[in-house]
């Protein structure tokens, strides 16, 4: 087990907590599994009714994978070829499925930061999810930011959010907060964080059973405190400008509004990789009409391209290694992004049958 995911059992609920906060809970390989081997392990045990999710800081419940081991395994072999690298996205993803499909309720508190590979650990699916954020929640999906593309299930959660909400949030990587997270169906309830002790003390005195019931009562008169959302406020033009066929032409329908919220979301676009951004647009197409378990092996054949052209590493390495925010895209513009460059990223990088995520089910 690890020595940052902390679990226990009480009242009949199952409660893990994520202990590593000087890195916001990046998930290592180790905690990967430690999380994997105790939702496993409770999944077919009858005394445990529900599992809840939960940081040990309020900062953050997972800032996401951790980059710098990405960075580092990806540099130490050629480039794609790090058996470590291939067991932490494939432990991974299984783990996000395993989620998504909980049998019993998967209650996740996004107290805090919530970007990436958190995403994954807290959005249970419809038939498990119970999903907190607060006014100190802040969410994206920001792996474009470094080369990547919105993985850990988030070609079918995004993909599925209202409108173009989800191409949005995947093209520009931005953070939104928590009236945000509910309106694009991606959290379920909202509890201030001066409320927090009091949702903390309902938790261990609920029987496990009765906790999803517990909890939506405790947390229905609070969430007008949410506020509005801006995403809704700007819907719209989300719709208007996101539904280009190609990046280059969202970014020249961006460019073409002169309102704040379109002009900062071309900034943020302008920085991302050109090449990510137009295998994203991709991979959220084709999600659309993928079920998770497919959603999820499609993103594992990308991330092995992903780390055979090098773009996450160079990625990393300009905004968490050197820290000089001048990473060197390949290629540099989207004018050079050709066709056949994303076409490459969706070739099956393994024969069906030796997929390493084959099992999944649907």
């Amino acid at each position: 087990m690890s020595a940052y995911v902390h679990t226990r059992v009480s009242n009949g609920t199952g409660i893990i907590t994520l202990d590593r906060p000087k890195a916001l809970n990046s998930l290592s390989l180790d905690m990967v599994r430690a999380l994997s081997t105790a939702l496993l392990a409770w999944r077919g045990d009858a005394a445990i009714a529900a599992v809840v999710i939960r940081s040990s800081s309020e900062k953050a419940l997972c800032a996401g994978g951790d980059i710098r081991f990405f960075h580092e395994a990806g540099q130490q072999t050629p480039q794609g070829g790090s058996a470590l690298l291939e067991d932490f996205f494939t432990e991974e993803y299984a783990l996000n499925h395993l989620i998504h499909f909980y049998p019993k309720p998967y209650i996740a508190l996004m107290d805090g930061v919530v970007m990436g590979g958190g995403m994954g650990i807290a959005q249970g699916g419809p038939d498990c999810g119970v999903r907190i954020v607060s006014n100190r929640t802040r969410m994206a999906m920001p792996e474009v930011n470094i080369g990547l593309f919105p993985d850990v299930g988030g070609s079918h959660f995004l993909s599925h959010a209202p409108g173009q909400l989800g191409m949005y949030l995947g093209l520009t990587g931005l953070t939104v907060g928590a009236a945000d997270a509910l309106y694009l169906g991606l959290a379920d309830h909202y509890v201030p964080d001066s409320e927090m002790p009091a949702l903390a003390a309902l938790i261990d005195a609920t029987p496990g059973a009765q906790l999803r019931a517990a909890i939506e009562a405790f947390a229905a008169p609070l969430r007008v405190q949410a506020g509005g959302s801006e995403l809704e406020a700007q819907r719209a033009l989300i719709d208007r400008h996101f539904a280009a066929s190609s990046v280059a032409a969202v970014m020249d329908s961006l460019r073409g509004d002169a309102s704040e919220f379109a002009q900062k979301a071309l900034r943020a676009m302008e920085q991302r990789s050109p090449l990510m951004m137009c295998v994203t647009q991709e991979l959220l197409k084709r999600g659309a009409a993928l079920g998770v378990a497919d959603c999820l092996r499609l993103e594992r054949n990308l991330v092995r391209r992903n780390f055979e052209h090098g773009e996450v590493l160079e990625g990393v390495r300009a905004l968490v290694i050197d820290k000089d925010n001048q990473p060197r895209w390949n290629p540099p513009t989207l004018a050079e992004v050709r066709a056949e460059d994303v076409a490459r990223f969706f070739e099956p990088a393994w024969p069906e049958h030796a997929h390493p995520l084959r099992h999944l089910s649907p």
